[in-house]
């Protein structure tokens, strides 16, 4: 039976690094697939794009470095040619997209933060496939509500990756369910939300884990029962959940 002490001690050792970014029980577990399996396969422009990112003072932002693997590997499952993104930041998951999808693929991409993307725009552009993005600054919500209004944009969209304002998901899924295609993906980030989905009311949470974990929470129950998709909650990164449009 562990000591005090001991349970102190593991506590302690846990995410010091990784912070919300791995759920895994010890980060020296995280540590061993980032360089067994995620870092000697990463191409070269995302490992510049994760080290550049790495000194901004939000990189806690950024999608990991195995997520990003992760959906790199999705894309080419699913021969995901025009694929949207919310949320983009520098643009470490938008680079592993572009990678991922053929020459003449699209990514149209929203954030209200500009500064951030132009941080990553010149290794994306290094890289050869700034080409593939449509880049939009602002709101993502007006723009989603112009494209659902033409109707030959219903189901046109292949894969969809959102990891932007909590609190926008489910008004984010309500439209987008109309814009991916039946058979095609919506990806929705950070659905396990630090852990904190499980944590007691009177957890000591962050201020700013303790407020979006309500929205967290009520998006995986509606995610949950909608019957126009199934879906699949991983526990990669902070949580992906992946929701296939079925009707």
């Amino acid at each position: 039976m562990a000591t005090n002490t001991q349970e102190q001690q593991s506590q302690a050792g846990r995410h010091q690094e990784v912070g919300h970014k791995s759920l895994l029980q010890s980060d020296a577990l995280y540590q061993y697939i980032l360089e067994t399996s995620v870092y000697p396969r990463e191409p070269e422009p995302m490992k510049e794009l994760r080290e550049l990112t790495a000194k901004h003072p939000w990189n806690l932002m950024t999608t990991s470095a195995d997520e990003g693997q992760f959906l790199n590997m999705l894309l080419k499952l699913i021969n995901a040619k025009n694929t949207m993104e919310i949320g983009v930041y520098t643009g470490y998951s938008l680079l592993a997209t572009a990678l991922a999808i053929p020459d003449d693929g699209k990514i149209l991409a929203m954030d209200v933060n500009r500064e951030n993307y132009e941080l990553g725009l010149p290794v994306i552009q290094k890289a050869g496939v700034a080409h593939k993005i449509d880049f939009k600054e602002g709101p993502a919500l007006p723009v989603l509500d112009q494209l659902v209004e033409d109707e030959k944009n219903h189901g046109s969209f292949d894969f969809i990756f959102v990891d932007a304002d909590k609190d926008n998901y489910l008004n984010y899924h309500k439209r987008l369910i109309e814009l991916v295609k039946v058979g095609g993906l919506i990806g929705y980030d950070n659905t396990l939300w630090n852990g904190s989905v499980v944590a007691p009311p009177d957890a000591p949470l962050r201020k700013y884990v303790r407020y979006y974990r309500d929205f967290v929470m009520e998006l995986n129950k509606a995610l949950a029962v909608d019957p126009r998709i199934e879906i699949c909650m991983l526990p990669v990164g902070d949580g992906i959940t992946l929701c296939r449009r079925v009707k």
